[in-house]
């Protein structure tokens, strides 16, 4: 009898296991600021779930269960056509009732709608240089040339337009490109491969 009880409680555990495919996705907030200027790789971030993932009518990650992971990348170049970079690796993933699972996930979007975006491999791209710099850099070619025709007539266009893109270049390739991910933000992660876990009762 007593085997037999074991024998149905195992049989009962298999049954509320499940498994979450590829590319399911999780939606997280950001519970700490990650900037390019004050983050290094090696950092660790968290959120908290904020939409039950679902799997057969069961709440598999409930509202509140918490994402771990580390900063993988940071960058913030100096150049024109370089964007800052925060690179994120998601680890870990905790229930409240304190069950973990390793996870294998990728961030593939955020709610930011200020030109930034991520990248295929999961790095959030910051905006990097608006047109208000590229007609910083404009205003200051042609600030240039307007001045070197004047000292020194047509022949002065040409220099005083490459003196006046120098020095706007050089002031604007001074300024450091940065990006930041505000804590709050809203993170959307796709499982990069299936992950086991177990169904707790019930809906949401």
């Amino acid at each position: 009898m007593k085997k037999l009880l074991v024998t149905t409680m195992l049989l009962a555990s298999v049954a509320v296991a499940q498994t979450l495919p590829a590319g399911t996705a999780l939606k997280v907030k950001l519970a700490n600021n990650l900037t390019t200027f004050t983050n290094k790789p090696g950092d660790p971030f968290s959120g908290r779930v904020t939409e039950p993932v679902m799997l057969g009518g069961k709440t598999v990650i409930p509202v509140g269960a918490t994402v771990e992971g580390r900063v993988t990348k940071i960058t913030e170049p100096r150049r024109i056509a370089g964007k800052p970079t925060i690179g994120m690796f998601p680890e870990t993933i905790i229930l409240p009732n304190g069950d973990r699972y390793m996870l294998n996930a990728a961030v593939v979007d955020t709610n930011l709608r200020d030109g930034s975006d991520v990248n295929t491999e999961g790095q959030f791209k910051g905006s990097g240089h608006d047109g208000k710099d590229l007609t910083e850099i404009g205003f200051g070619t042609g600030g240039g040339m307007l001045i070197g025709g004047l000292i020194s007539g047509g022949k002065g266009l040409l220099v005083g337009g490459t003196i006046g893109a120098t020095l706007t270049v050089a002031h604007w390739l001074g300024k450091r490109r940065s990006a930041m991910l505000p804590a709050g933000t809203e993170l959307t992660m796709e499982f990069s491969r299936p992950l086991a876990m177990t169904a707790t009762s019930g809906g949401q």
